[in-house]
């Protein structure tokens, strides 16, 4: 007789009252193991696709690689990078930016990866493993959200600039009628202009530094203190083919984002490598490399020099906005997401360096042709690198500046594609997660709709203003916070032998102390201490010149109070939601930190398997996890597929 359960891979386990792996998340907690055999059991089984619960996955490892290097190598590496480097006294910040990524940055790029990969679900469901912490997965998507609106119209700058540069002659190369009197152009030395006007040499500026601000961004010497004009429309047009960009690569998931990557990941660095060999050939390139790599040991006694290379360090490894979780969530249980966290975050840290070099060696000869200082050389801060120095110097090469305009743009573009990507993937992870119903296109279309909106704030001519407030209080501020509250709940809270365990099951590997006390200890007090002390000598944000008025900066802390107000308030609401269940107040709160039945491998017969293994392996009781063992059930799962008898596989543990 055909089997009524052919083709059913999927079955899960539904324990009376909450659904709890096991009795030990029950209230109390202290039913002897025994009581266990009585309780009720009720097996729902439903036809799904392969897999888990029919989650789609990556084609092959080497997309989820590709992309994972895309999204952490991006604008951050060459527009972020050198410029926070510039601002935090050139080589001096590359200790600390090394200490940090080596001891903060890839622990969390690992644990992301395994948190996303165990659960396979995205930022928000992943905190199965602590309900009470489901906010932080909300504030983390407010932080994301921010970020990636006024990273797609950064990728419209660069769009801009690249049709620009099809031109006969590169309009930033000469002084235009956008111009002022101090304006330099490519055909005239600093030192001439200067004696002609009878100026000192550094009030003079360069006509790619003119042209960005003038005629590109049409920027507001007076900042927001006279509020938003209108967008511009050019700069507008650039946002928007950035969007349909964006909505092309994501529409299909990770079918198609993970295609892209191999053209996001690689073809940067073909362009990176073209343009430091060009550069290292320029006059006063060493100057500029110098300055890179020579340390100002009086900066480490500077919190915010530690505070900024934190936060370049989660900004260019996109550690704590949620799209690691988010990608890993995508593997198959077993994947080696150990390998690709070491790959991932050397490949990062040496393209952060690459780009350092690249963009030192060519301010280097800038200084030379401007005769100031390399520290002088860019005096608008932020985007200037990018969008002025590079130019610049790209308008000075005597033989096809527009071939390496053209390259230079186009990987501009291509970094901040395999970024974006990631960033806003992350949100349409959380809401297809949410409503499992929802038309996968049709949700990227309706985010993609509204970042575009989101992003006109960013082409007006006070926008460069408005990316300074938001990639501070939004990018940076808010992440400290949360990450801290990350690692909290999963390393105290859930316990740092109870996911060790899970790593090991699923990885079959030990987990070493390096792990163990970057996780538990290091990270946790070590960012406590540089954000506490660095806002606590903190000065007033700045724009190049600009000094943010305090009602503009309360605006600010408003987008980060708002994202990590989403902590307490799903607290609350976590626990109101398990108020009924219990007897009394404080059993709802125990509870809501307590993982559920969702937290487990989603593969039933995995599922099994993790189940028998946790019940040899139990680790040492600690933070409000009591793991005991789980019901046995007289219905066999694995005897439902196929109609064959359960078979185990007795996990190896002296790995």
């Amino acid at each position: 007789m055909k089997s009524p359960f052919k083709n059913i891979v999927s079955k899960a386990i539904y324990w009376k009252g909450e659904g709890n792996i096991n009795q030990g998340f029950e209230e109390g907690g202290t039913e002897k193991p025994e009581a266990t055999a009585e309780a009720t059991v009720e097996v729902v089984v439903a036809e799904q696709e392969s897999g888990a619960q029919g989650r789609e996955q990556w084609s092959s490892p080497v997309e989820f690689l590709l992309s994972c290097i895309a999204m952490s190598v991006g604008l951050g590496n060459v527009w972020r990078f050198p410029f926070v480097a510039l601002d935090n006294g050139g080589g001096a910040f590359l200790i600390p930016y090394i200490l940090v990524l080596l001891f903060i940055g890839k622990p969390l790029y690992y644990m992301e990866l395994c948190l996303g990969q165990f659960s396979s679900y995205g930022s928000v469901k992943v905190w199965a493993i602590s309900p009470a912490f489901r906010g932080v997965g909300y504030g983390q998507a407010i932080a994301t959200w921010a970020v990636v609106t006024y990273y797609v119209s950064l990728m419209g700058l660069t769009v801009y600039y690249f049709f620009a540069s099809f031109t006969s002659e590169l309009p930033w190369s000469v002084c235009g009628k956008w111009s002022s009197i101090t304006c330099v152009d490519s055909n005239t030395t600093a030192n001439e202009l200067a004696a002609k006007l009878g100026v000192n040499a550094t009030s003079l500026t360069s006509a790619a530094e003119e042209y960005f601000s003038k005629e590109v961004l049409q920027k507001d010497p007076m900042g927001l203190a006279n509020g938003l004009d209108v967008p511009e429309w050019r700069l507008t047009l650039c946002l928007l083919f950035s969007w349909v960009i964006l909505f092309v690569v994501l529409a299909k998931g990770v079918q198609s984002s993970g295609k892209a990557a191999y053209f996001t990941a690689l073809f940067p660095y073909v362009v990176l490598f073209i343009m430091l060999i060009r550069g290292a050939t320029l006059k006063g390139a060493l100057n500029g490399v110098l300055f890179f790599i020579t340390p100002r040991w009086e900066k480490l006694l500077e919190p915010g020099v530690w505070y900024a290379a934190v936060d370049q360090s989660f900004f260019s490894l996109s550690v704590g906005f949620g799209s690691i979780v988010m990608f890993s969530s995508y593997n198959s249980f077993r994947h080696n997401v150990y390998r690709d966290a070491a790959i991932i975050s050397v490949t990062d840290t040496l393209t952060s360096l690459l780009a350092g070099f690249t963009t030192f060696a060519i301010l280097g000869h800038l200084a030379d042709l401007l005769g100031v200082e390399v520290k002088d050389v860019v005096k608008g801060g932020g985007t200037s690198l990018a969008f002025v120095s590079y130019p610049d110097v790209l308008s000075r090469f005597q033989y096809v500046p527009q071939l390496f305009a053209v390259l230079f743009f186009l990987m501009l573009f291509t970094l901040g594609v395999g970024s974006a990507s990631a960033l806003t993937g992350c949100i349409i992870t959380i809401i297809c997660d949410d409503f499992p119903n929802f038309k996968k296109w049709i949700v990227t279309l309706v985010v993609c709709i509204a970042g575009f909106l989101l992003g006109l704030f960013y082409v007006t001519p006070q926008g460069q203003f408005v990316l300074e407030l938001i990639n501070y209080y939004g990018g940076g501020f808010i992440i400290f916070i949360l990450v801290v509250c990350e690692i909290a709940a999963v390393q105290w809270v859930y316990g740092f032998n109870n996911f060790c365990r899970d790593i090991e099951f699923m990885l079959g590997r030990k987990t070493g102390l390096y792990w163990k006390f970057c996780w538990a200890f290091l990270i946790p007090v070590l960012l406590s201490v540089i954000f506490i002390y660095s806002q606590v000598t903190a000065k007033p944000l700045t724009a190049g010149t600009y000094v943010f008025p305090s009602n503009i900066t309360a605006v600010g802390i408003c987008l980060a109070v708002l994202a990590c107000s989403m902590v307490p308030i799903f607290f609350f609401v976590e626990v109101m939601h398990r108020r009924n269940d219990v007897s009394s107040l404080w059993q709802a709160i125990v509870k809501s930190f307590k993982p559920t039945a969702e937290w487990c491998p989603k593969d039933p017969l995995i599922r099994q398997e993790y189940r028998q293994f946790t019940d040899v392996n139990k680790p040492a009781l600690e933070g409000i996890d009591n793991p005991i063992p789980p019901v046995d059930s007289t219905i066999s799962m694995a005897s439902l597929h196929n109609g064959t008898h359960p078979t185990f596989t007795q996990y190896n543990t002296s790995v």
